[in-house]
């Protein structure tokens, strides 16, 4: 008998899911565990694999349009089998709102210029030469798995593509949006010069709509206050030098600072605090979300008890979720939890920002770079390394002086990193 494969519910906090690509055909057999598509949630593309068996009868959602949670992603039967009442069925009852028709990735309007008048032909300038494409030390083109994948479908020469992504990075929508002929660059490595008005509409994914949610209704609704630090890191820099020169680790000073952050919620159990409504949850583990960026917005994979664990530990484990969060290959039990956030961007040259508060935490720490400037010592100027933090805390749990505290008592962890390291092993 016929039965009707749901799109399935494979985030807390998903509500409609893209169907990426389907692995399966109409008339082709699926048997229970075969891999039958793969679906693009709020967080990132998951396989899904079918818990039925039989033969792909219908398929309800097209490549590249949503479907919401539990809507008709396809129908499994006998070959042959009829299965129009049974979607006559679906479609009678209470009704679902439709998913918006996807538009297509990339529309390009071009102003339309007035009809030139006739003139005598010039000569055509000889086409332009692409410049190379953008390699990797190791001579390999820089892309990501995905728009490799597709390049290699589509039959599309990499080599031939202009990347979008960090550092001239090939990633999906570049697939997306390629089409023979397009050049490279021109011949002075920039894009070409363009003259006339135009712009581009790309569709929302998936991910970036949760992004947008879920920050929108934490800045509106959470009283944001701002407390900010600097901090003294020569020492620091000194421990993580010997720290790698003994182990031959590779420890980076944001695990030092999740460290620190763990070491300071377990003297300050307010801070690593949940505003509930009409209760706070003050946790007693401590699970540190760490921002990842990726290529659609930005992922927190969350290291659990991260107070317990070591540096190497934490820095093998940031590593992985890094890896799997560009790969889109993190599962919900990756990114639920946290109890606490920190998002550096020291890495990107950033001095000091301002974060948004990642719910249901009470508190993000935002982490700018590590600058030399002169400072005081023992009435000297002398040069000096200095990081400013800032912490955005929810009023409504946390205080000026319980969030002042936790950033002197960071600010001393890591300016005295003896202290630090001599709570757990390296």
């Amino acid at each position: 008998m016929a039965e009707i494969v749901r799109m399935p519910k494979m985030s807390d906090t998903m509500t409609e899911g893209v169907v990426a690509k389907w692995h399966k055909k109409v008339g082709d057999p699926v048997k229970s565990g075969e891999l039958v598509a793969e679906i693009e949630t709020d967080k990132a593309t998951m396989e899904f694999e079918s818990y039925q068996e039989g033969v792909l009868l219908y398929r309800g959602v097209e490549e590249g349009k949503a479907a919401p949670v539990d809507g008709v992603l396809a129908i499994l039967g006998k070959a042959g089998e009829d299965y129009k009442a049974l979607l006559d069925g679906e479609k009678a009852k209470a009704p679902v709102a439709e998913a918006p028709k996807a538009a297509a990735p990339v529309e390009t309007k071009k102003a339309e210029a007035p009809a030139p008048k006739p003139a005598v032909a010039p000569t055509p300038a000889p086409a332009a030469k692409p410049a190379p494409a953008v390699v990797s030390a190791d001579d390999k083109l820089k892309a990501s798995p995905l728009a490799r994948r597709l390049a290699s479908e589509k039959g599309i020469d990499l080599s031939k593509v202009m990347g979008s992504g960090d550092s001239g990075r090939i990633v999906k929508r570049d697939i997306d949006w390629f089409k023979p002929g397009m050049s490279v660059a021109s011949g002075n490595g920039f894009s070409p010069a363009v003259t006339t008005e135009g712009y581009e509409e790309v569709v929302v994914s998936q991910m970036r709509k949760t992004i947008a949610k879920r920050l929108s209704e934490s800045m509106f609704t959470a009283p944001h206050f701002y407390l900010t630090m600097e901090i003294d890191m020569d020492n620091a820099i000194s421990a993580r030098e010997s720290i790698n020169a003994v182990t031959g680790s590779k420890v980076s000073f944001n695990d030092l600072v999740i460290k620190a952050s763990a070491a300071a919620l377990r003297q300050h159990p307010k801070v690593n605090s949940s505003w509930l409504g009409d209760k706070i949850r003050f946790n007693q583990h401590i699970h540190i979300g760490v921002a990842v960026a990726v290529e659609e917005g930005l992922l927190v994979p969350v290291v659990r008890f991260a107070d317990s664990k070591t540096l190497r530990e934490i820095n093998a484990e940031v590593k992985t979720y890094a890896q799997k969060a560009k790969d889109k290959k993190l599962q919900p039990s990756d990114w639920e939890g946290n109890t606490f956030t920190i998002s550096n961007l020291g890495m990107f040259g950033i001095d000091e920002f301002t974060a948004i508060i990642n719910p249901p935490d009470a508190c993000i720490l935002a982490v700018g770079g590590i600058r030399q400037t002169p400072v005081v010592k023992n009435g000297q100027v002398v040069p000096g390394n200095l990081m400013k933090v800032t912490l955005s805390c929810d009023h409504r749990v946390v205080d000026g002086a319980t969030g002042a505290d936790f950033l002197r008592t960071l600010k001393g962890l890591l300016e005295n990193p003896v202290v630090l390291l001599g709570q757990a092993s390296i």
